[in-house]
């Protein structure tokens, strides 16, 4: 028996269609994509290109504060500012600050995160008292540390009191260090425990039930399968808190130490302003500003180098 012509004929019906082409942006002119960047091209080179060839230029010259001359002196800036005491003690107590905020805001705020992913009820309210800090602009984190450890009504330093501290923040070089650190602390947690909990809620709820059968403890869970996940989202935050407190801080620490009567603890970054607008050293200022900036170069490429190579994404 034949098959009728009607049965052997092509289902076209339930043909697949062809998988459209992607779209591409096309512009009627080459100029047209450069028109839409170079707003934000001029910014750069104004705000951030410009002013780095400035301080390099001006780190070589010994420059009258009022712009009457300026006398070139090669490297005695540079030489002047590395064999100083006073400069070398400030970058130890810089890197000493910088490591300290960044582990305590880090670690903070992995922990407070870690809670607020547990949280049920009331979790809008918890988020939204601790994220809110953040919106605090740094003068003003500055001003209200200065009233919590004022050596008169400061509710800190009447709690050391409680256990035999006299603390002295503005006269005692350590306790306005730990002032300082507690402040610029508190001021970073918000903005680290946003990203830790944008990363914990992005954990798939196959892997963490697969994470409670194999693990033993709450402890591996957390170590052997929540933190290898949450590797990008802390080489991002350790980058991001490692550059607020060697530039951020400024702002705090401006308002917490200046007028101050004793020798109290500044960053490299807080020395270059008082120099510059202060001393009205230009050249030495600058000289440091390069140093600074290099240093900072340095460690970001040092940090993409080794430590993101124990980064694992997707």
């Amino acid at each position: 028996m034949t098959a009728s012509p009607q049965t052997t004929a092509p289902r076209r019906g339930l043909a697949r269609p062809a998988t459209p082409p992607a779209k591409q942006a096309q512009f009627d002119h080459r100029l047209t994509p450069w028109a839409f960047v170079a707003p934000q091209l001029l910014i750069v080179a104004i705000f951030f290109y410009w002013p780095s060839v400035q301080a390099v230029t001006s780190s070589f010259y010994l420059e009258d504060p009022f712009g009457f001359g300026a006398s070139f002196v090669g490297l005695d800036n540079y030489r002047e500012a590395l064999g100083s005491a006073e400069y070398r003690q400030i970058a130890g107590f810089t890197a000493f600050f910088a490591a300290t905020v960044t582990a305590l805001a880090l670690g903070l705020g992995l922990l407070l995160a870690v809670k607020a992913d547990a949280v049920l009820r009331g979790a809008g309210a918890y988020k939204t008292a601790l994220i809110s800090v953040y919106a605090i602009a740094p003068p003003v984190v500055g001003l209200i540390g200065m009233m919590m450890f004022d050596m008169h009504i400061g509710p800190f330093t009447r709690a050391a009191a409680v256990f035999g501290w006299d603390l002295k923040v503005g006269i005692d070089y350590w306790d306005t260090a730990i002032a300082l650190i507690t402040v610029a602390v508190w001021k970073q947690i918000p903005y680290n425990f946003i990203f830790f909990l944008s990363g914990l809620q992005a954990v798939p709820a196959a892997v963490r039930e697969a994470a409670r059968i194999d693990a033993a403890s709450g402890w591996r869970q957390f170590r052997d399968v929540t933190l290898p996940l949450l590797a990008p989202t802390a080489f991002f935050l350790l980058v991001i808190n490692i550059t607020y407190a060697l530039f951020d801080t400024f702002g705090i620490i401006d308002v917490m130490v200046k007028d101050k009567p004793a020798n109290n603890p500044v960053t490299l970054v807080y020395k270059v302003y008082l120099d510059g607008f202060k001393g009205n050293d230009i050249g030495g200022s600058s000289a440091q500003s390069v140093i600074l900036m290099v240093v900072v170069a340095t460690l970001t490429l040092a940090q993409f180098r080794l430590i993101e190579r124990r980064v694992h994404y997707g």
